[in-house]
């Protein structure tokens, strides 16, 4: 994809200018060594790829997909900080430990708080690093980050780049990754993960344009492949979300965590379960029956529709079996209380998949939704440098299980920190 001079002892290949072709180009040799192999090009492979560069690594990114065709940049409604911007019912601020008790308390307490507590430190940081790095977050009247409230959080605190914050911020990491010339193997499929004497030492990739099979040595491998959704009939997830990280790492002998936990997403689009942002509720939009009730006031009197997301879409099931759901199974989001200036300032991305896939302007009719698998908590069990059992393999973002979410995880938690990949980068 980009040109770069190897480095001594380092990669035999030839790659075009990304000026004159955006592909891979013509390898001459199917053998590439590496100091680091990243395997996923969405917002976690390509965060660790920059910071590893930086580091002085040799790094690539592997990807079965273009990176810009990530699942990451499906995510919409934002990022959970305290930066405090916008203040609680009661005019408080909020704090890093807050989020951490949110946290806490949504993941059922089957968290590890050790891990929460890092992640709800690093939080505000991250987000003001993404824009420097040039992600446009939405804004308040002040000029500072906008933030608005979701489910389970006790403050408005989720950042966002109006409803399309995956697509903004991974269109900011694949530029700098592009700035650095880092290669991406692009619609490269891992096989399998190579060991010798109890430590990874590279892998095995099909090249699905040719055919060709490729061998990576490296002297670590992190794996950023993402979730699993897409074993579930009904999904939020891309059709690339198929467990490829997971089986790798199982494969070769390293266990896998929580995978009992799974999230499904309160409000898909009925028929095709593309994702309504949680951002919709939090702007004001209500979950109503066939009756029209709002009935989320039964099993949530407190927090109605932005109860955490395990707690709505069990809720919606409940109506489901009762009765009180349309006949296809499924109840209305109803948005047209918002008014038609905040829907296309706020929201212009949730319009536009209501026009295009369900046939419904939100801004004149209610949205018929249903719950869809949407996040898996489970995966690739590691520490919290993101270390497995296994020498010289690493997993970080949905692929991997911190078990910074416990049972259940909070509407948009941050992409990978820095503090995940101190172990990477004493590999040097």
């Amino acid at each position: 994809m980009v040109d770069r001079n190897p480095k001594e002892g380092g990669m035999d290949i030839t790659t075009k200018s990304i000026n004159q072709d955006a592909a891979i180009g013509a390898h001459r040799s199917k053998m590439h060594q590496h100091d680091l192999l990243v395997v996923g090009g969405g917002l976690t492979g390509l965060r660790a790829a920059m910071q590893a560069y930086d580091a002085g690594l040799d790094v690539v990114v592997i990807s079965k997909v273009n990176p810009l065709r990530s699942h990451s940049v499906a995510a919409q409604g934002g990022m959970n900080a305290s930066l405090g911007n916008v203040k609680g019912e009661d005019i408080t601020d909020d704090s890093w430990e807050m989020h951490a008790y949110d946290t806490v308390k949504g993941s059922d307490y089957l968290a590890d708080q050790d891990a929460v507590e890092l992640m709800c430190r690093e939080a505000p940081r991250s987000v003001v690093e993404l824009e420097h790095l040039g992600t446009v977050w939405s804004r308040l009247k002040n000029g500072k980050i906008a933030q608005r409230p979701f489910g389970g959080a006790g403050f408005p605190r989720t950042c966002y780049a109006e409803d399309r914050t995956g697509h903004n911020a991974l269109h900011t990491l694949f530029e700098q990754v592009v700035a650095r010339r880092i290669p991406v193997y692009e619609e490269f499929f891992v096989t399998s993960l190579v060991t010798n004497q109890g430590m990874c030492v590279g892998l095995t990739a099909l090249d699905i344009k040719t055919g060709d099979i490729h061998g990576f040595s490296s002297k670590a491998t992190l794996m950023a492949t993402g979730g699993f959704g897409r074993i579930f009939s009904r999904s939020t997830n891309a059709l690339i979300n198929t467990a490829d990280g997971q089986a790798l790492a199982m494969d070769a002998g390293v266990p896998l965590k929580d995978m009992e936990f799974v999230q499904f997403h309160p409000t898909t689009l009925y028929g095709t379960n593309i994702l309504m942002s949680e951002g919709a509720r939090g702007e004001g939009g209500i979950l109503v029956n066939k009756e029209g009730e709002r009935f989320m006031k039964r099993y949530a009197p407190n927090s109605l529709d932005l109860a955490p997301r395990d707690v709505v879409a069990r809720s919606i099931e409940q109506e489901i079996l009762e009765g009180r759901a349309y006949d296809e199974g499924y109840v209305h989001l109803d948005l047209t209380r918002l008014g038609s200036h905040i829907i296309k300032e706020k929201l212009p991305g949730i319009r536009q998949i209501a026009i295009d896939f369900a046939g419904v302007d939100p801004i004149e009719k209610p949205v018929p939704i249903q719950p869809g698998q949407h996040y898996s908590m489970g995966g690739i069990d590691v520490d919290k440098d993101g270390s497995t059992i296994l020498n010289g393999l690493y997993a970080a973002g949905e692929c991997s299980c911190i078990s910074v979410h416990g049972a259940n995880r909070l509407g948009e938690i941050l992409y990978l920190k820095q503090w995940c990949l101190e172990g990477l980068l004493q590999i040097k």
